[in-house]
């Protein structure tokens, strides 16, 4: 039932953190990997550990022409493709008085224009294959609010959104659309956050049931479940894997 032989799937921001994660346990299924980046030496690093068919593709995915071509690319090497992981994203802390539009417009378009592009340019490809899996990427800011992430908050939560309407709109073509939201995971992005906030470190720990911080391999089982035949019927779904963060009052 989680079987994943002879699936292609393209992992963006697959070259690190969460995504390197999902990779992981896509390949460990048995699918064909491609990760995309912009950063060559973390995305050759990200291909070895992969090991086995997995390439890289170097991106910029907050342009419109790179974001379609890598999915173009990636389907063209791959022979079909019948996963889109949406994880590419960045964050930028501030409070909110203290955003240019400019620094506003890189959030937003790295976390949540570029997963429309990526789904868009790949309906196609899915299609084609006779349906597949899109998984997007939100965040405990898809649900909670806080000071100094209000683009990102904004992003992630439109993410959410995003995916319900694609599962509405592509049900009928046999493509399930979810989104899964992580909580404190301990990625070199989190590393930043605790150095920017003080006490973040022990608030979390505090707060999740778990008792620890995530790790990206916690997000490998989500990823191979709802990219699976297991999970033909669960689309439109926001899926928390938080070690309980979301649900402690």
């Amino acid at each position: 039932m989680f079987d994943l032989s002879g699936k292609a799937a393209l992992v963006t921001g697959g070259n690190g953190g969460i995504g390197l994660g999902m990779a992981r346990g896509l390949a460990q299924a048995g699918a064909a990997v491609a990760i995309a980046g912009r950063d060559k030496a973390k995305n050759a690093a990200a291909v070895k550990q992969l090991g086995g068919k997995a390439f890289a593709l170097q991106a910029d995915l907050t342009e419109e022409k790179s974001c379609r071509a890598m999915v173009d690319e990636a389907a063209q090497r791959l022979g079909r493709l019948d996963i889109l992981v949406n994880n590419a994203g960045m964050n930028v802390r501030k409070q909110p008085q203290e955003y240019s539009l400019e620094e506003w417009r890189l959030v937003v378009d790295t976390n949540l224009t570029s997963a429309f592009v990526a789904a868009q340019a790949a309906y196609p490809h899915l299609k084609r294959a006779g349906g597949g899996k899109i998984v997007n990427i939100g965040s405990m800011m898809s649900i909670f609010g806080a000071a100094f992430v209000a683009p990102y908050g904004a992003a992630k939560g439109g993410v959410v959104q995003l995916t319900r309407a694609l599962a509405c709109a592509w049900a009928r073509d046999n493509i399930q659309v979810n989104a899964v939201l992580p909580g404190w995971i301990d990625t070199a992005m989190t590393k930043r956050a605790r150095q920017d906030i003080a006490g973040l470190h022990e608030r979390v720990l505090a707060r999740t049931p778990a008792g620890r911080w995530g790790v990206p391999e916690d997000l490998a089982g989500v990823a191979v479940f709802l990219c699976s035949p297991g999970a033909d019927f669960i689309t439109g779904s926001a899926i928390p894997v938080d070690g309980g963060y979301s649900v402690q009052g």
